[in-house]
């Protein structure tokens, strides 16, 4: 077991040191240091933080075996001690034990013929064996027999992966003792992010309230226009389709214009960029308390062992000698490399064409769906037509993404195996771009849409160019006179909300039905039913979780992230459902891990691996992001520079009716325009969302002096507020160090010791020979003082400790 820990670099528990500070002083006792306990004992402490203490409690986890402090000094006993692993359960983990065993299983030969028959991954890869697992500890849902301690299952269970435990802080050291680094890692990273949602929550619900109770107050002058009816009611809209809609009235938009100014009011240029500096703040105090788990998990030196994949050896029929070890190795050359790599990603640039053509679609079904409802719907349909048709159209959009994201995870498996890449680290990050690439234009498109380009190509009223394809029908999608960020919030909600219900619902019910029809098929082969399974059985008949298990928590968790972060502006409460959702989630997958799927292989892991780097992407395309939407997708500006420049009273009054232009309704050509009944009559103008100039003007219908303002001054916000946030983000994630200074002090102070406790150890072996009068190995002249061959034997010295100590 040694032999194989120090081969992994599984490192034993080193009694950790309080930092030291002001309250933890040192001194010298007998040439030896000491740490002083501070001044103020715990009981003096404990009467004046009695309430925060019960409330520690109540958010704590009552375990039968505690976690072991690594903050408590134990100098009274040799340096050496610290290092000497005593008992076997307590230093090394059922994960680490399960981790060593499976690398035995990696390294071990199964034809004594053939030299490169080894290994575990091989016999699985040709069905000779079925699977492989590590056990789970006993039953999750029972307790054991009177006088037997509870096992680690059953404790997680108790106390972490039911929905009662949604409060309580996680047991992450019991996590990772039970399930590895890995996984341990994760839930400290889902923890962490759910906490950091907390803030980001508060502040977008104090911004919704702020839109509440404001909404019918006098700063919502052009919601209260669009409503009046003695202000709206002269104004007539174009209608928004040929033939089938008819000429409406200002007034008919007053609902969108309210639901449009509780996420488009004054709080939310704030709101954006406090999310700009809360994702920025995420991730920097993330990689901060990474460093602080690295340390007590000791993964600051973890080394991945870059094994090639069965898979590689048993498909590559090139060869190399490799430059390191000298051996024979498969290796693929740099032309097939290269052509893997096109054919690859010539199909992933296919599928994402077809996320582009299933997004038109659902835009042209929104067209043809007004139509129809203008057309053939009761006076309900005609009034909620525009609305019926965006919940409807994002619902649509919801199921064709569920239905191409199955199809595509299919497809990127085949694609990455296909590439054949050389080590599972390489085959994970391949497979992670793939999927996040076409995720990201799969759940974003239509977001982006929305947001950026719908009624950008509108010209006016009357266009012939939008009739001449059905392509060309897309300048026909115009935003409502409210505009269309109520339009992206709809949108926003169903995709978001719905997909995480609908993944939670998923998660829950699929691996319960599975598990249920694989045991139900078992016991029906089974000779003798009433035989207790043995606990190989009963596990095998659970989930395989497979080698990417937590692949789909954290692309799931990677894409709340970019709806929290990329288009907060247009829904201010897409945090506090994160966090709602998060709450759930991950009382839910540790349930799934623990209960519904055989238990994970132990993986040992530095960090969160390339979903930092994605993270921080989506991060910086956050902030250019919500400086679009606020800049062109609201009319922060627009109200701005009407407020400024064209308003007589320098106050929003009348701002409704400088943002609509006018259009001569007899420029409609054959096949335009409204549909004619007997008893209606064709107002002589009416008026559409635009800046252009009116008819009979010598540039009719062409853009108008105000537009060229308006677009100037979205142009500067967008660049004021990016550099703005960037150079601010830039000089918070400069002034926040990525690793704390007490851990600093302690990783100095663990050399310190480790330096001390070989020399003692070299001391003593010298001691023990002097007294028995053999001569000791590696015997080195006695080290002088201001010696340059003094250090030269200080460093041989240590050198030879390290091979004693092993």
């Amino acid at each position: 077991m040694r032999r194989y820990a120090s081969i992994m670099n599984l490192k034993m528990p080193i009694k950790r040191f309080i930092t030291v500070s002001s309250t933890t002083w040192l001194k010298e006792n007998g040439g030896r240091e000491e740490i002083i306990p501070p001044v103020e004992s715990e009981s003096e402490i404990a009467p004046r933080q009695s309430a925060l203490r019960r409330f520690s409690a109540m958010l704590g986890i009552e375990l039968e075996r505690q976690e072991p402090s690594f903050y408590a000094s134990a100098l009274a006993k040799p340096k050496e001690e610290k290092f000497v692993v005593k008992d076997r359960e307590l230093d090394y983990t059922s994960a680490q034990r399960s981790q060593v065993a499976w690398q035995i299983m990696m390294r071990c030969r199964y034809d004594d013929h053939d030299k490169e028959k080894i290994g575990i991954r091989r016999l699985l890869n040709n069905q000779t064996y079925l699977a492989a697992y590590p056990l789970h500890e006993g039953r999750y849902d029972k307790d054991p027999p009177e006088g037997i301690d509870r096992l680690d299952r059953r404790i997680l269970y108790l106390n972490w992966a039911r929905a009662g435990t949604w409060y309580k802080k996680q047991p992450l050291w019991q996590v990772r003792k039970y399930f590895g680094d890995k996984i341990g890692l994760y839930f400290a990273w889902l923890g962490f992010y759910t906490e950091m949602l907390i803030p980001a929550a508060v502040v977008g619900l104090l911004c919704f309230l702020y839109g509440c109770l404001s909404l019918n107050s006098k700063d919502n002058i052009p919601s209260m226009e669009i409503c009046n009816p003695k202000s709206a009611g002269n104004i007539t809209l174009c209608p928004l389709c040929d033939k089938a809609c008819q000429y409406q009235q200002l007034k008919d938009s007053c609902f969108f214009a309210k639901v449009t100014y509780l996420f488009d009011n004054p709080a939310t240029v704030f709101f954006a960029i406090f999310m700009s500096f809360w994702a920025t703040t995420f991730l920097e105090l993330w990689k901060r308390r990474q460093a602080v788990i690295a340390w007590e998990w000791d993964l600051q030196f973890v080394e991945e062992d870059q094994e090639p994949r069965p898979e590689f050896e048993t498909s590559v029929k090139t060869f190399r000698v490799n430059p390191v070890t000298g051996r024979r190795e498969p290796f693929l050359t740099l032309w097939d490399r290269s052509r893997r790599v096109v054919a690859s990603g010539s199909i992933v640039l296919f599928m994402v064409c077809i996320v582009m053509c299933a997004v038109v679609g659902t835009i042209l079904y929104r067209l043809s769906a007004v139509a129809v409802l203008y057309r053939n719907g009761d006076a309900f349909m005609k009034r909620n037509a525009k609305i019926l048709t965006s919940m409807s159209a994002a619902m649509i959009n919801l199921i064709i993404i569920v239905l191409l994201t199955r199809f595509y995870h299919r497809l990127a498996l085949w694609l990455t195996n296909l590439e054949n890449p050389r080590t599972q680290t390489e085959f994970e990050d391949s497979f992670t771009f793939k999927i996040f690439v076409f995720e990201f234009m799969n759940f974003y498109s239509s977001l982006i849409y929305i947001a950026f380009f719908k009624g950008r190509f509108f010209v006016h009223p009357g266009d012939q160019h939008a009739r001449s394809s059905e392509f060309l029908r897309l300048k026909g999608d115009v935003c409502d006179p409210a505009g269309c960020l109520s339009e992206l919030c709809i949108q926003l909600a169903i995709i978001m909300v719905g997909k995480q219900g609908f993944n939670n619902f998923i998660e829950l019910l699929l691996p319960k039905l599975e598990n249920w029809w694989r045991k139900r098929s078992h016991m029906a082969k089974t000779d003798n039913k009433e035989r207790p399974l043995r606990r190989w059985e009963e596990d095998y008949q659970l989930q395989d979780s497979g080698r990417l298990a937590l692949f789909q928590e954290y692309l799931e968790m990677v894409l709340q992230y970019g709806f929290v972060t990329m288009f907060v502006a247009a829904f201010p409460l897409a945090p506090l459902f994160a966090l709602l959702n998060n709450v759930a989630e991950l009382r839910l997958d540790a349930y799934k891990m623990l209960t519904q799927a055989r238990r994970s292989l132990a993986e040992r892991v530095a960090d969160i691996g390339a979903w930092y780097g994605i993270l921080q992407g989506v991060t910086y395309t956050a902030v250019v992001s919500n400086a679009f939407v606020i800049a062109y997708t609201s009319d922060f500006i627009p109200r701005m520079v009407y407020k400024i420049g064209y308003s007589p009273t320098g106050s929003l009054e009348g701002y409704i009716q400088s943002s609509l232009s006018l259009f001569n309704t007899t420029d409609y050509t054959e096949g335009m325009g409204a549909e004619r009944t007997r008893n209606a009559s064709e107002p002589p103008v009416c008026w559409y969302r635009g800046y252009r100039n009116p008819p009979g003007s010598p540039d009719q219908y062409d853009l108008s002096a105000q537009y060229w303002h308006v677009f100037a001054a979205r142009l500067a916000f967008v660049v004021i507020f990016e550099h703005i946030v960037f150079a601010l983000t830039g000089i918070m994630a400069y002034a926040i160090p990525d690793v704390p200074v007490e851990v600093k002090t302690q990783i100095q102070r663990e050399r310190l010791l480790a330096k001390e406790a070989k020399f003692d150890n070299k001391r003593r072996d010298l001691n023990r020979s002097a007294s028995e009068g053999t001569p000791a190995p590696n015997t080195h002249p006695p080290v002088l003082p201001n010696d340059c061959t003094a250090l030269h034997h200080q460093k041989v010295i240590i050198q030879n400790s390290v091979w004693d100590l092993s």
